[in-house]
C-alpha cells in the first residue's frame, strides 16, 4: 500500500486530529485514513451526481457559463 507524507500541518490541526482520534479509540493515523476515504467517497458522489445530471442536458455549458456560475457563488 502506498505510503502519503504531508509536511507542515498546523499544530492546531494535529491537536484536533489527536483528539479526535482519541475520543474514537483509533491511532491518528487510522482516522486520518478515515477522514480521507470519507471526504474522497462523498466527492466521488458529488461528481457521479453532476456527470449524470450532464448527461441528461441536451448540451453541455460553456466554459464561460460556468466561470459566471461559479462568480455569481462567491459574491
Amino acid at each position: 500500500m502506498p505510503t502519503l507524507t504531508i509536511r507542515n500541518v498546523p499544530a492546531k490541526v494535529v491537536k484536533s486530529l489527536k483528539s479526535l482520534a482519541r475520543r474514537r479509540r483509533r491511532s491518528m493515523e487510522q482516522e486520518v485514513r478515515e477522514l480521507l476515504e470519507a471526504h474522497v467517497a462523498e466527492r466521488q458522489s458529488v461528481l457521479e451526481q453532476i456527470e449524470a445530471g450532464w448527461a441528461r442536458q441536451t448540451r453541455r455549458p460553456t466554459a464561460a457559463e460556468i466561470d459566471a456560475w461559479i462568480e455569481a457563488g462567491r459574491t
